[in-house]
């Protein structure tokens, strides 16, 4: 039986800024073959002699806009039955764990990086294109959010971390996670809590959940609403 893959398509014109996707986690998600992350670069799809890819918006207004026929023939080269594209954007839903685990789910997702004021809107009507924010706030470009959402979505594919990590983390029970403690047992003057060197298992469990839902209440309280 062949194993899963994530196909991960990055529609950019600053395909440099992804070096960090090669790395770690996903660098080694990467190379096993459960992720497999192209870069597009959307310069190659221009028609203008000067690969511009920018224009000054109708109606006047501050900043430029990406160009629609660029992004539509570097979107039409990628394309697949199924797939699914995502542009970031902070007028979208934003993003969270539950989200994040769904969108592993397909065999094939599409990331189509705005840059300057944003992209012309034409694009939104030609495709079917699903914005998530990552946040109440504007970047500069959509190449950061980007390897945000990659990342977080990364996780939840098969075989790239392990289940136990995913059980045990913030959000995955509608909590916080609880604070965790490695060697030294005691450092200036700080002890690790004496529950979690007692060998007793139960007890740790209940003093984990008691501790994330303090940290909940203290730090996040509206996820308890």
């Amino acid at each position: 039986m062949t194993e899963r893959k994530l196909k991960i398509d990055i529609l950019t014109l600053f395909p440099e800024v992804f070096a960090p996707l090669q790395t770690s986690i996903l660098g080694r998600a990467t190379n096993s073959g459960k992720l497999e992350i192209n870069l597009i670069n959307i310069r190659d799809f221009s028609k203008d002699k000067h690969k511009k890819c920018d224009d000054e918006p109708f109606g006047g207004g501050a900043g430029m806009l990406m160009t629609v026929q660029p992004l539509y023939d570097a979107i039409m080269s990628v394309k697949t039955e199924g797939c699914k594209i995502i542009f970031p954007s902070p007028i979208g839903a934003t993003l969270n764990a539950k989200r994040a685990a769904e969108l592993s789910k397909n065999e094939h997702l599409i990331f189509v990086c705005g840059h300057y004021e944003g992209v012309d809107e034409r694009l939104f009507e030609l495709f079917d294109i699903e914005q998530i924010s990552i946040g109440d706030y504007v970047l500069t470009g959509g190449e950061l959010p980007t390897m945000v959402i990659i990342d977080c979505v990364a996780r939840f594919v098969d075989g790239v971390i392990s289940a136990d990590s995913l059980t045990n983390e913030s959000f995955s029970n509608g909590l916080l996670e609880y604070p965790q403690y490695t060697r030294p047992q005691e450092f200036m003057g700080l002890k690790v809590p004496d529950v979690l060197v007692s060998g007793n298992h139960q007890q740790i469990e209940k003093w984990r959940e008691v501790q994330s839902l303090e940290r909940t209440k203290k730090l996040r309280s509206d996820l308890l609403d």
